[in-house]
């Protein structure tokens, strides 16, 4: 029911936001086959939408759906749509068991689970089924460590199976910046918390990357009490982990998520492919704890280090 009156609201919303003269423009389809109903997907809906009207394409029509539906939809109106854009690791898992002729931008969804979404259909990413990832660029991560926190010098992470495809772009970004980077390795079965403690005890900071095997519902308080004893910040990848404890976060909210899909949904309307290997977040924002700063001696100002990324970013 919240489905169907979400696609009510949105294509009402694009024709209340249609410019003079839209009503000769040629009518194009986008699906978007949402995860679940949750803020998350229906803020990300919602962007990609409102983008689409406002880049000057609000003719578009938009059919929202869920993996469900997306399976009981008639031949003939899966061949009305050029373009799918699925939200979550659902939505890209029934997006290519269909197997469709036409481009698919999955999001909302981080690299690692793509690709186990890749290993059990078969398919490999490509300008047909590609990805816009959660994950922020590694050199990014860093950038927010050396602006928030510049007199550390020894870093420390913990690597599970899906985060230790990064490890070496962070050992040589780290060894380029003459930083020293104190890791380990888990697998099945290891103690999470003896690799912990042998990191924390040669590091200054602690970077996150989203692995469940290291970082999950069951093991994050404790990392989070670990690292506050040992009085090393932990630099984490979601709001919620900055909420629960973490000193800074920097990751990309539903909504700038959707914004970007809009514009590569554009350009396949337009008839441009979409690129053959995953992109990474444009946009992003920071977090940070205001108390565990202040615990730790620090003054840390999320929308000035906003800024200071930015600028950075921006430099040629």
């Amino acid at each position: 029911m919240a489905q169907r009156l979400l696609g009510f609201l949105v294509r009402l919303a694009l024709c209340l936001l249609a410019p003079p003269g839209a009503a000769q423009m040629p009518e194009v389809h986008v699906g978007i086959v949402q995860s679940q109903n949750s803020a998350p997907y229906m803020d990300a809906t919602q962007a990609l939408v409102n983008s689409l009207a406002r880049q000057g394409a609000p003719q578009h029509a938009v059919e929202i759906l869920s993996p469900t539906e997306l399976a009981g939809l008639p031949v003939a109106r899966l061949l009305r749509v050029k373009v799918w854009v699925a939200l979550g690791t659902e939505a890209a898992t029934a997006l290519a068991q269909a197997q469709l002729k036409v481009p698919v931008l999955n999001a909302l969804l981080p690299r690692s689970s793509f690709e186990r979404v890749l290993r059990a259909s078969g398919r490999r990413a490509s300008a047909r089924f590609n990805l816009l990832q959660l994950d922020q660029p590694v050199p990014r991560q860093l950038a927010l460590i050396r602006l928030a926190l510049p007199k550390a010098r020894r870093l420390g992470v913990l690597w599970g199976p899906d985060s230790l495809p990064k490890a070496s772009v962070l050992r040589s970004l780290v060894s380029s910046q003459g930083l020293a980077l104190q890791e380990a390795q888990l697998d099945e079965g290891a103690s999470l918390f003896a690799a912990l403690q042998s990191v924390l005890d040669s590091s200054e900071v602690l970077l996150a990357f989203a692995d469940p095997l290291v970082f999950n519902s069951s093991s994050i308080q404790n990392i989070l009490m670990t690292t506050i004893r040992a009085q090393v910040p932990l630099v984490a990848f979601s709001p919620a982990y900055v909420r629960a404890g973490a000193l800074l976060a920097v990751y990309s909210t539903p909504t700038q998520v959707g914004t970007q899909s809009a514009r590569w949904v554009l350009g396949v309307l337009a008839n441009q492919a979409l690129p053959e290997q995953p992109l990474e977040p444009d946009d992003f924002e920071i977090g940070v704890n205001a108390q565990v700063a202040r615990a730790l001696g620090l003054s840390l100002d999320a929308k000035v280090l906003h800024q200071a990324m930015k600028r950075q970013e921006q430099q040629p």
